[in-house]
């Protein structure tokens, strides 16, 4: 377990956040962790939707259960986290 700075670039955010994550966090946690400085604040909650975490301006997601250390993102990464339907 390490703290982990990540950029949270969420969708419908116009404040790009810098966030401590853990190593050990998986992608959700990840997402959940930056949803807590957006969603509620400046993003309006979508409970119909899943939150999922990719590397900025990416097409592909990485998966829910992978965790941090296994992505091998650097410090301060830039991560778009997006509201999907699955």
């Amino acid at each position: 377990m390490a703290a982990f700075p990540i950029n949270s670039n969420f969708q419908g955010d116009f404040v790009m956040q810098l966030v401590p994550v853990d190593t050990d966090d998986t992608m959700d946690q990840v997402a959940e962790k930056c949803a807590y400085h957006s969603v509620n604040r400046r993003v309006a909650p979508q409970p119909d939707k899943v939150m999922r975490v990719r590397l900025h301006n990416a097409s592909d997601n990485f998966p829910r259960d992978m965790k941090v250390s296994d992505a091998g993102w650097r410090p301060t990464e830039t991560l778009d986290i997006i509201f999907a339907d699955q």
